[in-house]
């Protein structure tokens, strides 16, 4: 029969043949029930399917991991095999892990991302606007980088009265966040007029500086607008959606940042030339009007308005000896007219006076008693006229008139034959 053996000495051995045979173990699958430890430690179980085995990654190997482990999430662990022997159960003592199917870095990213949506770090109604006219500039970058320089030709090309600070910063490796944020934070403290963050290209580790939350903290917090201009046009950080505006590169944030000093010439001289072209339409326009006053002022003026009645008096005497010249024309022709009206006239009437004339002296001759030759017969005048015997009434006196004598009679008596 065989000696038996204690727990402990069972759990020894078994550890010695696990952790000898499995020193090195790649699995996948799906986490659940994480547990971020006080410690610095990290706990979890990996499952499939079917099965599951518990995992620990150690503080020292969970502090170098980019992203952080969340339920459901699927993830492939490199590690190996450890015993704890005073429970006898064994679990996968990870070494690295990362996202199946996806990079960490790539992982922490959208995780980092998400959270700081959530948080408002990228609401655009915390946006800054960037200065038009910007005087003093804080470039938070390495001193040794291309891209610094690249930000200086840029800034001495369009706008040379630019002042530029540069606080210098590691932008790559480990210490890079830490020194990105205290770089900005100085940069604030400067009370310049924007503060750029920025390098150049290269692979997503080389800027994964830019992408840690300590930055974006630093970014958000800071009361000077903040440009973000990391690597090329295609790199996107975290810092991008942070800062009050996004440069796709370094040199591409001063060209957007500063005005162009070209241009300003241009804008200058071109309003030179319609100020110059503005004044010289108003001068004409108030000569105009001046000249208009002026003559306005001449128009009403004592002289003028004498000059202006005189030549009304000359023109009213002018039409006056018009008028009465064709009245004095007129009334001539008409005294002419009447004239010889009256001379024709008068020369009927003389012409029919005379043979009226003479046909009164002819009646009268004929009629005169003095030159009747009968006997018996007299003129009977009462009145003064000639009157018929049957007009002679009793008692009235008349006259009878013959050739020789005048009568003077009266009516005694009257009867009718």
């Amino acid at each position: 029969m065989t000696t038996p053996i204690s727990v402990s000495t069972l759990n020894n051995r078994i550890k010695s043949l696990l952790e000898a045979t499995f020193l090195s173990v790649t699995v996948e699958g799906e986490v659940s029930r994480v547990t971020y430890h006080s410690s610095g430690h990290l706990y979890f179980t990996l499952k499939d399917g079917s099965s599951s085995i518990s995992c620990v990654m150690f503080k020292g190997n969970n502090q170098k991991l980019k992203f952080r482990l969340e339920e459901g999430i699927n993830i492939v662990v490199y590690g190996s095999i450890s015993v704890y022997t005073p429970r006898g159960s064994y679990q996968i003592n990870c070494f690295s892990l990362e996202p199946s199917g996806s990079g960490a870095l790539s992982l922490a990213f959208e995780q980092l991302k998400k959270k700081l949506s959530l948080k408002g770090y990228f609401s655009e109604d915390i946006k800054k606007s960037i200065p038009k006219f910007p005087k003093t500039i804080a470039v938070v970058t390495s001193k040794t980088g291309a891209a610094l320089q690249d930000m200086l030709r840029v800034a001495k090309k369009r706008w040379p009265l630019i002042k530029i600070i540069l606080i210098d910063t590691i932008v790559q490796g480990e210490s890079a966040a830490n020194s990105i944020a205290n770089g900005i934070k100085k940069a604030d403290s400067l009370k310049a007029d924007i503060i750029v963050i920025g390098r150049g290209g290269g692979s997503l580790e080389d800027l994964w500086g830019f992408n840690e939350e300590i930055v974006a903290d630093a970014i958000h917090e800071a009361n000077t607008p903040i440009v973000s201009a990391v690597g090329h046009e295609i790199d996107f950080m975290i810092s991008d959606f942070t800062a009050d505006l996004r440069a796709p590169t370094p040199s591409a944030a001063f060209e957007m940042i500063l005005p162009d000093k070209d241009e300003y010439f241009m804008y200058i001289d071109d309003t030179k030339d319609r100020y110059d072209r503005t004044i010289k339409n108003l001068i004409i326009k108030k000569q105009h009007e001046l000249q208009y006053i002026y003559n306005l002022l001449k128009q009403n003026s004592l002289s003028s308005k004498i000059t202006y009645y005189q030549k009304e008096v000359f023109s009213k005497i002018a039409r006056m000896n018009e008028i009465f010249s064709d009245f004095l024309q007129k009334k001539e022709y008409e005294v002419q007219e009447i004239s010889k009206n009256l001379i024709l006239n008068t020369s009927h009437i003389i012409e029919n006076k005379q043979k009226l004339l003479s046909l009164f002296i002819t009646s009268y001759e004929s009629n005169n008693p003095q030159k009747r030759v009968k006997k018996g017969f007299a003129q009977i005048i009462k009145n003064g006229k000639i009157t018929n015997l049957e007009e002679i009434n009793t008692k009235e006196t008349f006259y009878l008139l013959s050739k020789d004598t005048k009568l003077k009679a009266k009516a005694i008596d009257k009867k009718s034959l």
